[in-house]
């Protein structure tokens, strides 16, 4: 699956069957997996002291979420780079924008082709409105991280897919900018309002 030995990061919608999978193709030597929901710093700490135990074959360590916080990921950055003798990561999540730019840079990463399939959200962003947009808001200000990011990236495949908008640099940025403030446990609602008011004041520069 990965170029060399070190692992490596797997994108995938199918984390834990993916994970398990993982695990047998690398019978009979030893993995170890930690699936989450969100993966915290207590996972962090738990894996590290894991990968410290030491080990006289090789053992992976497999770990699976469908978001990883900040301080978590800076908690693994010295581990990934300089793991203990005979030890291999391998992180899975759906999305890559999930990882920090220096966590990806320490793993190669592999993504698998997969048809997203989105349905249409209920709100317009050709006409999109004051109304239509604090009323899609209030819809959807209570949602985990790995959903509001799921919320945005829906919203970007309308966008294009959809609605065949022409999305402006404004745009497309509002969008990248938005997941990152999820990363960063901004307040989603504010979030939200942020990426919509682009399409609202390009409505209204239109008219």
């Amino acid at each position: 699956m990965f170029a060399n030995d070190r692992g490596g990061i797997l994108i995938t919608g199918d984390i834990e069957e993916r994970a398990k999978e993982i695990e047998v193709s690398l019978l009979p030597l030893r993995s170890v997996l930690f699936i989450r929901d969100d993966f915290k710093i207590e996972d962090a700490k738990e894996v590290i002291a894991e990968a410290y135990k030491s080990e006289e074959n090789r053992k992976t360590l497999i770990l699976g979420a469908k978001s990883f916080t900040v301080p978590a990921q800076n908690a693994l950055l010295k581990i990934l780079e300089e793991p203990p003798r005979n030890i291999v990561f391998i992180l899975v999540a759906p999305n890559k924008s999930t990882f920090l730019p220096t966590v990806r840079s320490r793993l190669n990463l592999t993504q698998e082709h997969q048809q997203r399939h989105y349905e249409t959200l209920p709100v317009s962003l050709k006409n999109l409105d004051l109304s239509g947009l604090f009323t899609f808001v209030k819809e959807h200000d209570r949602l985990k991280k790995h959903e509001a990011k799921g919320l945005i990236e829906q919203l970007m495949y309308q966008a294009i897919h959809i609605e065949n908008l022409s999305l402006t640099t404004v745009q497309l940025e509002g969008f990248e900018k938005g997941l990152r403030l999820i990363e960063l446990n901004s307040r989603f609602q504010s979030v939200l309002v942020m990426v919509l008011m682009n399409f609202l004041k390009e409505v209204k520069r239109v008219r």
